[in-house]
């Protein structure tokens, strides 16, 4: 099955030029993710804050490893990343707001490893807006993690994404869903989908095909916050008897439209949408927020009584979407 493992410890991180990446820096800062180097200086107002490439580095060992195969998974490293292992590239990623992942080649794990990535916030042609009335700050601001998995199992470089889709259709009184799973190596493998209310199964299938439909009788809507009810979707690849890997992913069932009179439309009833804009940085922490940073700001946005947000203008971090769930 799935192991992730979270590396946000001990890290070096150095803002000089590196020629090799197969070592770790003499001269370098010890320190812990998630991490910019604009804290400061991209919050005085002077617009002069450093734009350039830096390196973190971080040694793994191959116990760490313990999958047929395993995955780096960045959540976001702005603005332009390249990753690489043992002193070889392994990905170049542009854009720093979106999760991205890259496969360990197996033939080069070594029992110690030496992880490299650069961090790039200087203006390019591949990452837009280059400027803005926010700060690109630099650095390896999310999460990194390992994820190792057997060689069948859900697709962990398909746009960094979860590996399955949902897309629940309101029909009466009940629900379809539509369901997509993306696989990798999964041949005489099947799936089993399970929609969950709480702890109840309210509907299930299993089929070796990535693609089902599953009907919710009698549909809870969710209904903004007034009744913000979510299902699950757990998703589980088995081959033999065995569970190779599973995923699942939250998900609420409602219509909406936009009428030029009545405005905003939930479940067929005028929702009045008062919100606020949102953008992801604090006071000398740039953009390199805690766990607890997000659970601050959903507290205070909540305490508001708003009844939407706008999330201003980037992916943000997935725990930040987690906490709008709860």
């Amino acid at each position: 099955m799935r192991i992730i493992k979270n590396i946000n410890e001990n890290w070096l991180f150095t803002m000089a030029t590196v020629s090799n990446t197969a070592a770790l820096p003499a001269d370098a800062e010890a320190l812990s993710l998630p991490h910019t180097w604009n804290g400061t200086d991209g919050q005085d107002g002077g617009n002069d804050y450093k734009r350039q490439k830096c390196y973190y580095f971080k040694e793994i060992a191959k116990a760490d490893l313990e999958g047929e195969e395993s995955y780096l998974e960045f959540d976001a490293v702005n603005s332009s990343a390249e990753v690489f292992w043992n002193g070889a590239s392994l990905m170049v990623h542009h854009g720093g707001y979106s999760r991205f992942r890259v496969k360990i080649p197996a033939d080069k794990i070594n029992e110690t490893n030496i992880l490299a990535v650069s961090a790039d916030n200087t203006p390019n042609e591949e990452v837009y807006p280059q400027v803005a009335d926010f700060t690109f700050y630099g650095g390896i601001y999310r999460s990194v993690k390992i994820v190792s998995v057997p060689s069948a199992h859900f697709d962990l470089e398909y746009y960094g994404a979860p590996g399955i889709m949902v897309t629940p259709e309101i029909k009466g009184n009940n629900a379809d869903v539509a369901i997509e799973a993306f696989v990798k190596n999964a041949d005489g493998a099947s799936l089993t989908y399970k929609i969950l209310d709480g702890e109840t199964v309210v509907a299930e299938a299993t089929t070796a095909d990535t693609k089902a439909t599953l009907t919710i009788e009698n549909v809870h809507l969710w209904n903004g916050i007034k009744d913000p009810h979510l299902y699950t979707l757990v998703a589980t690849l088995t081959k033999d008897g065995e569970e190779l890997d599973s995923v699942s992913t939250r998900f609420g069932c409602r219509s909406f439209s936009v009428d030029p009179e009545k405005g905003f439309i939930l479940n067929g009833e005028e929702y009045a949408l008062r919100g606020v804009s949102r953008h992801q940085d604090y006071p000398n922490k740039g953009n390199a927020l805690s766990y607890e940073d997000h659970k601050r700001d959903i507290e205070l946005i909540c305490e508001l009584g708003v009844t939407t947000i706008r999330l201003a203008h980037y992916q943000h971090a997935q725990e930040f979407y987690d906490l709008c769930d709860e």
